[in-house]
């Protein structure tokens, strides 16, 4: 539930009797977000779950931020559409003793024009509708397509086609050094292709994306290739389920940091799965459950993440939410330690007020 303001400004040349020759139409919107979250584990703490993560003997903390908050503009000149969004999430340039200062972070910055999107935005794999509401931001990350990068995206009908940054994550193959040598991106120059097919009714929508990729890190040819199915589903009412799935050689489309492209100079191999159902208890309180998950077969990484909460819109733009949940690491061998695997679980409940503009 978004407010936004609209502004219209004229551009153009003026005449007496001439009306203006152009016109932009400008769209503020975005929200201020306050959290309150308390960890408590053996998990190193993070503002939200992502795939990654550490293991510590120890990790109990609380953190207040507003960092979540955001901001975006949208323009609409004729048959061009353009959009940017900044937000301050994970951009600390102070501390406790020092300002608590952070930096805006562009998360979007793209051009619309009859069917072509260039800029940078969603990867096409990302169905965002499938995304669960949560106070932890993103929700479920770990079982999730979650990347947002430069593009170029061709949309016709229910069909759209894309070509995307190419990036290789991972590690080199084992040499005598102690510490693992990640890959050079310098070779990658192929983009990252993505075809992805739409479809939507008053049941929902569905989506089902496939990703090909060409890797040559140290000049070492490898063609990876995955499938990704996300779909929001509407049941009983105004609940809903939001659901994804993805296998293959997605490596850093999924899982935000739980999945590599490549371990030891191997091509890695992902399953990975969200589910989320929202219930409304009243028109304006509801919960959600969810659980996602992300395993790999040559890091053997195991990564997990499960929550409940319940939100209510105290006014139309004020929104209050309460979570509870569990992050989970299950790896039989994480390149993150050498000598044994990393497993452990932390706790958490957040609190979180925002207010859309």
């Amino acid at each position: 539930m978004k407010l936004k303001t609209k502004i219209y400004l004229c551009i153009g040349l003026f005449s007496f009797f001439s009306a203006p020759l152009t016109a932009s139409e400008y769209l503020f919107g975005g929200f201020l977000k306050a959290n309150a979250r308390i960890v408590d584990g053996n998990i190193a703490f993070q503002d939200s779950w992502t795939g990654g993560g550490s293991v510590a003997e120890s990790a109990k903390r609380t953190q207040f931020s507003a960092a979540e908050s955001r901001f975006n503009m949208g323009i609409k000149h004729g048959d061009v559409t353009g959009f940017v969004e900044i937000d301050f999430a994970g951009s600390s340039q102070g501390n406790g003793v020092f300002s608590n200062s952070y930096s805006p972070r562009l998360r979007h910055a793209y051009i619309e024009y009859q069917g072509i999107t260039a800029g940078q935005t969603w990867s096409t794999m990302v169905n965002s509708s499938a995304f669960a509401e949560t106070a932890d931001l993103g929700g479920p990350l770990v079982g999730q397509a979650m990347v947002r990068q430069a593009l170029v995206k061709l949309t016709q009908g229910n069909w759209q086609l894309a070509l995307e940054n190419p990036y290789t994550y991972g590690t080199q193959p084992e040499t005598t050094t102690k510490d693992k040598q990640w890959i050079d991106t310098n070779n990658d120059y192929v983009p990252d292709a993505i075809i992805r097919y739409n479809q939507s009714g008053d049941w929902g929508n569905v989506s089902l994306s496939s990703l090909f990729r060409y890797l040559d890190p140290a000049n070492t040819a490898q063609f990876g290739a995955g499938v990704s199915l996300a779909a929001n589903l509407n049941t009983f009412g105004r609940d809903d389920i939001k659901l994804q799935l993805h296998y293959g050689n997605l490596g850093r489309y999924v899982g935000t940091d739980a999945a590599r492209d490549i371990i030891n100079g191997e091509l890695e191999t992902t399953t990975a799965a969200m589910f989320a159902y929202r219930h409304f208890w009243t028109e304006r309180t509801r919960s959600s459950l969810f659980y996602g998950r992300t395993k790999t077969d040559v890091e053997a990484t195991d990564r997990s993440h499960i929550g409940l909460n319940v939100f209510t819109n105290l006014t139309p733009a004020l929104v209050l939410g309460f979570e509870v949940g569990r992050y989970q690491i299950n790896d039989a061998n994480s390149s993150y330690h050498q000598t044994f695997p990393a497993q452990g679980a932390s706790n958490y409940a957040q609190l979180s007020m925002q207010f859309h503009l």
